[in-house]
C-alpha cells in the first residue's frame, strides 16, 4: 500500500473547513482513493438525506452507480443492510447470496462483481451512510485493509458531520445577524418617529408596527424606508 498517498488522503478528507467545500468532489475523492489504495475494483457511497432516505452520492464508475441505484430501487443489498444495522457487511462470493439478496446478487454478478464489502459511515450512534467496496473476483477481503477502509469512512463521516454543523451554525449566525441589524433599524426609526410626532418610543413602535401590518410590509423594510426617506409614507410624516 502507498503509505504516502494514504497519509495524504487522510489529510484531504479531514480538511473540510474551506470556503469552497464541495460535497460531490469530496465524496468522489473518497471513492477514487479507496480504489487506488485498497484491493478493490470499484467503490460507491450512499448517504442519507434529511428524511433518512439513502441516496447515491458518489461512485468510482458507472457500473457501481447503477448497481447502487438498483439496490435502492429494489430495497435489498449489503449497503442497505449495513446502513440499517450500522455494522459492516462482507460477502466474499456473491454466488452464495442469492437467497439473501435474490435480485441484487444476480445483478451484481451480471455487472461483473464477485465480492462486496459495505462499511458504515457513522459517528457513535449516528449513521449517515455506507461506503461500499466491490471486487471483480470472489474471495475474502484483506483483513489488514479492512481497518484502513473503515478509518477512511470514519474520517469522511466526521468531516461530513462537521460540515453540516458548520453550515447550520453559519445559517444560524446569519439569521441572528439579520435580526440584530433589523432591530437597530427599528430602534432608529422609533426614535425618528417619536421626535417627529412628539410621542414616546412605545407609541412610535406601535405606530410603525401598525403601519407595516396595514400596508403588508416587513417592519424592518418599513423602518429603513422611513429612516432613509426613500419613499413617501403618508401617516408617518415622510
Amino acid at each position: 500500500m502507498n503509505q504516502q498517498l494514504l497519509a495524504k488522503t487522510f489529510v484531504e478528507l479531514a480538511d473540510n473547513l474551506v470556503a469552497d467545500f464541495d460535497l460531490i468532489d469530496f465524496l468522489r475523492l473518497l471513492t477514487d482513493r479507496c480504489v487506488g489504495l485498497l484491493d478493490v475494483s470499484a467503490v460507491g457511497v450512499l448517504l442519507a438525506d434529511r428524511d433518512g432516505e439513502l441516496r447515491v452520492m458518489a461512485a468510482s464508475d458507472e457500473r457501481v452507480r447503477l448497481l447502487e441505484l438498483f439496490q435502492l430501487q429494489n430495497d435489498e443489498g449489503p449497503c442497505l443492510e449495513c446502513f440499517r444495522t450500522g455494522t459492516p457487511v462482507a460477502v466474499s462470493d456473491l454466488r452464495t447470496e442469492t437467497a439473501r439478496w435474490p435480485r441484487f446478487a444476480v445483478t451484481a454478478r451480471r455487472s461483473g462483481f464477485g465480492a462486496v464489502q459495505a462499511l458504515p459511515m457513522r459517528l457513535r450512534d449516528e449513521v449517515v451512510g455506507a461506503l461500499n467496496l466491490f471486487r471483480i473476483t470472489p474471495g475474502p477481503f484483506d483483513p489488514a485493509a479492512t481497518p484502513i477502509a473503515q478509518a477512511l469512512a470514519d474520517v469522511a463521516t466526521i468531516s461530513l458531520l462537521q460540515q453540516r454543523t458548520t453550515q447550520r451554525s453559519t445559517a444560524l449566525n446569519e439569521q441572528l445577524q439579520t435580526a440584530l441589524n433589523s432591530r437597530v433599524l427599528i430602534e432608529q426609526a422609533k426614535g425618528k418617529l417619536a421626535e417627529r410626532q412628539g410621542i414616546d418610543m412605545e407609541q412610535a413602535f406601535t405606530t410603525l408596527r401598525g403601519y407595516a401590518r396595514a400596508h403588508n410590509r416587513r417592519l424592518s423594510e418599513l423602518a429603513r424606508a422611513f429612516i432613509d426617506d426613500t419613499e413617501p409614507l403618508p401617516g408617518l410624516g415622510s
